[in-house]
């Protein structure tokens, strides 16, 4: 990946793909990633970037505005974390065995772990429960879609994924971020539509929002969800 400037536009220049446009997307972390046709130039895909620069910048501050709603926490009882979609507030309860437990509508939060290990060990913590119950739901659900798009799985993890929600190889073996288990069911869903119609098209042509209407005709509204409320999903 190759970073380059237009003018007062950074971007990343991606490898090139055999669609005849140039996909230009603003990422999680509010970088401009630039795709071209692979035949393209470094200069042509410039003058792309420059001819779409109004465009950019209007995306680029609806991004910051998006991320404004990002969660600043302080680790104290009555904060909310969300699971599924849901909310639940935080215990913070002393003697208990397990660092995190989710019992009675609350998320009980092991009070020794924050006064040994502070902050980290609770954000270690959550990030255990999230990766955890996202291989058994993210699992079931793969098998679920995997089918109805025509692919095949090899390997399903569950980890940080930085700025992405997920990944897909070419030989099927799939990631997602933790964080996904912090969004709706049908969220969750449409991010793993998404990735396995992705190992049919690898980028984001007509073509491949074709394969995710086949599967999942409300696809653009759950999008619109993640675009909107992603950056609240955090810990």
């Amino acid at each position: 990946m190759n970073a380059r400037r237009v003018r007062d536009i950074d971007y990343h220049l991606l490898p090139g793909s055999e669609r005849k446009t140039t996909d230009i997307v603003i990422e999680r972390n509010g970088v401009v990633a630039v795709r071209p046709p692979i035949h393209f130039t470094p200069e042509q895909v410039d003058a792309v970037v420059e001819s779409k620069r109004m465009w950019i910048y209007r995306n680029l501050a609806e991004w910051r505005d998006l991320n404004a709603s990002a969660v600043a926490r302080e680790w104290v009882n009555g904060e909310t974390f969300l699971y599924l979609g849901r909310s639940y507030r935080l215990s913070l309860v002393s003697g208990q065995k397990r660092h995190i437990m989710l019992k009675e509508g609350r998320f009980c939060l092991s009070r020794d772990l924050i006064d040994q290990g502070g902050t980290q060990a609770a954000e270690s913590a959550f990030e255990l429960f999230y990766t955890d119950k996202g291989h058994q739901r993210i699992s079931d659900r793969v098998k679920y879609y995997a089918p109805k798009v025509g692919v095949q799985i090899q390997s399903i993890n569950v980890k940080d994924m930085g700025f992405r929600w997920a990944t897909c190889s070419n030989k099927g073996a799939l990631s997602f971020h933790w964080k996904c288990m912090m969004a709706p069911p049908k969220i969750i869903d449409y991010i793993i539509v998404h990735e396995l119609c992705h190992m049919h098209h690898r980028n984001h042509s007509d073509a491949f929002w074709n394969e995710v209407d086949k599967v999942m005709p409300d696809y653009r509204e759950r999008k619109e969800w993640l675009r909107k409320n992603g950056a609240g999903l955090s810990i």
